[in-house]
């Protein structure tokens, strides 16, 4: 493996794994809705926005895809992030909406600000657009604004971050990012490595129900 896609590798373990568990733990089954709606989208060619105008959804497409690029892996993009994050504004991350439509408004004028020939962030080149979400990123925040659940982070280039690494990594076998984009760039193998006997908390993983028979047989 390329140096650089470790590098990629290691970041999105590191900050999957930063999450609150309590929270994750909580919000998991609307997570894994709002995967599946991105993946149906995706496949569908056809997707359609639910809470993000086209507009917005642009620019906040332009800084998923900037957080995880397409180079030699998959990208936020391939992975249909934004239907996901569009899906999670209307469920899980509601809170958020003001969040969001307020950020996106502000990067658009520190965009044109410090760019005048970009009208918004999405109009800015590759090279421009990573500046400035260097510079959102490396603001100095207390911690409260390093917090993941909705309401709790008024930091709006973290959370659009954590929304796009979910939407990426979300569980495909519940309909998530397309073709395992986000579990391919993680090195995480999409087949099951459970061993038998199996338990009732194994349900309908592959092989569950031959050994719930051979249980029963003794």
């Amino acid at each position: 493996m390329e140096p650089t896609q470790t590098a990629r590798r290691n970041f999105l373990l590191q900050v999957s794994g930063a999450a609150g568990a309590a929270w994750i733990s909580a919000q998991w089954p609307t997570i894994l809705e709002a995967a599946q709606h991105a993946h149906r989208a995706v496949a569908s060619g056809n997707g359609k926005l639910e809470i993000l105008t086209a507009e917005q959804a642009r620019q906040v497409e332009a800084i998923a895809c900037q957080i995880i690029p397409t180079d030699d892996l998959p990208g936020a993009r391939e992975a249909g992030v934004i239907y996901f994050i569009d899906r999670a504004l209307k469920t899980f991350a509601k809170d958020t909406r003001p969040l969001y439509e307020k950020g996106i408004a502000h990067l658009s004028q520190l965009t044109s600000a410090k760019y005048p020939g970009a009208k918004s962030f999405a109009d800015a080149t590759t090279e421009q657009q990573s500046s400035l979400l260097v510079e959102l990123a490396t603001k100095k925040t207390d911690e409260d604004h390093q917090r993941i659940g909705p309401g709790e982070s008024d930091d709006f280039f973290q959370t659009v971050r954590m929304h796009t690494i979910f939407g990426f990594l979300a569980d495909p076998s519940a309909g998530g990012n397309k073709d395992y984009a986000g579990w391919k760039v993680i090195g995480r193998d999409p087949a099951f490595t459970f061993s038998p006997p199996y338990g009732y908390y194994d349900k309908n993983y592959p092989g569950w129900e031959a050994a719930k028979a051979e249980m029963e047989k003794k």
